[in-house]
C-alpha cells in the first residue's frame, strides 16, 4: 500500500513537472514575441511600429506597464499585511505573494524597456544625473528600490531567515506604495490633462493595488492547485476566502471612487466633460462600460456574494474577471487622458483623437504577460515547499 502511495505521488509529480515544462515554452514563445516586436519597433523606428503620435504620445503600452505595477504594488502590501499584523490565514499565501510581486514588476520593466527608444538611459541617468522635482525620476527610483529588496526578501525567506525578511519585506512595502502613489502622481500632477489631474488619483491608484493584488493572489493559488492536481488544504482555502473577503470590500470601494469620479466630471470644466464622455457614451464605451464596469467590477462583486465566498472556483473566476477589467481600467484611464485635443475647438480638430493599438504594441504587451507567466512557473517549480506553507509560520 505504501509503495502504492509513493508511486502515485510520484506519477503526479511528473505529471505536473510535464505541464509546467509545456507551459513554460509558451511562456518563452510569448517572450520571444515581445523581444521580437521591440527590436521590430527599434529597426523601423517606434514612430512607426506604434501608434503614438505627437498629438497623443501616450497609449496602450503605459497602460499595461501601470496595470503590472500596480498588481506588484498590491501583492507586496498583501505580503506584508499578512507579516506586519500577523494575519494568520495569509500566511500560507505571503511566500508566493513576494514572488508574484517580483515577477509582475519584472514583467512592467519588460513592457516599458521595450517600449521605449533608449531604456538604458533611464538606469544611467538615475544616478549620473539626478532630478529629485521629477516624478518620473523618482518613479524609477522607487520602483528600482523595490525590486531590490523584495530580492533581498525573498532570499531571506528561501535560507529561512524569516526575521530578516519581515524587516526587508516592509522596506519593500514602503518602497513600492510610494513607487505605485508617485505613478498616480505622474498623472495627477499634468494640469493640461483635466482627466488625469487632482489628488484623487494616487489613492485611487493605491485601492487599485490592493484590489488587483488580492484578485492576483486569488488565481495564482488555484492555478497553482490546477497544475498539481492537489485539494485545497483547509488553511489555504480559509486564507482565499479571506482574500475573496477582502476583493469584495475593495471592489465596492472602487465602484463608489468610479461612480462619484463621473458624477463630479461632468461639474468641471469642458475639457474634463468631454474626456468624460468618451468613456461614458464616446469611443471608448465599450471598453468602459462592457469591460471596466461590468466585467470587471459588478458581475466579480455579484459571484463573490452570491456564493458567500465558499467556492475556490467562482473565487478563481471572479479574480480573472477583476484582473481583465483592471486591465481595461488603466488603458481607459491612459487613453482617456489624452483623446481630447489639447487645443480643442481651434484649427478644425476632431473632438477626439484616434488610436487603436498596432501589431507591434499587441506583441510588447503578450511579451510582459509572458516574462510573468514564466516565472511564475519557475516559482511553481523550484519552489513548492516554500509555497506550500514551510517558512511561512508567525514571526
Amino acid at each position: 500500500m505504501e509503495r502504492q502511495i509513493a508511486l502515485e505521488g510520484l506519477q503526479q509529480t511528473e505529471m505536473k513537472a510535464s505541464r509546467i515544462d509545456g507551459l513554460m515554452v509558451l511562456t518563452l514563445l510569448m517572450i520571444a514575441a515581445g523581444v521580437g516586436g521591440g527590436i521590430y519597433a527599434q529597426v523601423v523606428g517606434h514612430h512607426h511600429a506604434f501608434a503614438n503620435t505627437r498629438d497623443m504620445p501616450w497609449g496602450m503600452l503605459i497602460g499595461v506597464y501601470a496595470y503590472l505595477a500596480i498588481i506588484s504594488t498590491g501583492l507586496c502590501l498583501m505580503a506584508a499585511i499578512s507579516h506586519v499584523f500577523h494575519v494568520q490565514p495569509l500566511l500560507p499565501l505571503a511566500n508566493r505573494m513576494v514572488w508574484l510581486s517580483i515577477i509582475v514588476l519584472l514583467g512592467a520593466f519588460t513592457v516599458i524597456g521595450l517600449e521605449i527608444e533608449n531604456p538604458w538611459r533611464m538606469p544611467i541617468y538615475l544616478v549620473t544625473h539626478p532630478n529629485v522635482t521629477s516624478n518620473i525620476w523618482w518613479m524609477g527610483t522607487l520602483y528600482g528600490l523595490a525590486v531590490a529588496l523584495l530580492m533581498l526578501e525573498f532570499t531571506l525567506i528561501y535560507s529561512g531567515r524569516l526575521k530578516a525578511a519581515v524587516v526587508f519585506g516592509i522596506a519593500g512595502a514602503v518602497a513600492e506604495m510610494l513607487a505605485n502613489t508617485n505613478l498616480g502622481s505622474v498623472f495627477a500632477s499634468l494640469a493640461s490633462r483635466p482627466f488625469w489631474y487632482g489628488s484623487q488619483l494616487p489613492i485611487f491608484f493605491l485601492a487599485s493595488a490592493l484590489l488587483s493584488g488580492a484578485a492576483a493572489v486569488i488565481l495564482s493559488t488555484h492555478y497553482s492547485q490546477v497544475l498539481s492536481r492537489r485539494r485545497l488544504s483547509e488553511e489555504t482555502a480559509l486564507g482565499l476566502r479571506l482574500v475573496g473577503k477582502f476583493m469584495a470590500v475593495m471592489l465596492f470601494l472602487i465602484m463608489l471612487a468610479t461612480t462619484w469620479k463621473y458624477v463630479n466630471a461632468y461639474c468641471g470644466t469642458d475639457d474634463l466633460r468631454i474626456a468624460a464622455d468618451a468613456l461614458v457614451r464616446g469611443p471608448l464605451s465599450t471598453s468602459f462600460w462592457g469591460f471596466e464596469i461590468g466585467l470587471g467590477l459588478v458581475l466579480p462583486f455579484l459571484l463573490v456574494t452570491l456564493t458567500r465566498f465558499n467556492s475556490p472556483q467562482a473565487l478563481s473566476l471572479a479574480a480573472m474577471m477583476v484582473l481583465v477589467g483592471q486591465f481595461f481600467s488603466r488603458y481607459n484611464l491612459v487613453v482617456g487622458g489624452v483623446i481630447v485635443p489639447q487645443y480643442l475647438g481651434y484649427d478644425d480638430l476632431p473632438m477626439y483623437l484616434s488610436y487603436a493599438p498596432t501589431t507591434a504594441e499587441y506583441l510588447l504587451v503578450i511579451g510582459g504577460l509572458g516574462v510573468v507567466g514564466f516565472g511564475f512557473l519557475i516559482g511553481e517549480k523550484g519552489f513548492t515547499k516554500l509555497f506550500q506553507g514551510q517558512n511561512a509560520e508567525e514571526v
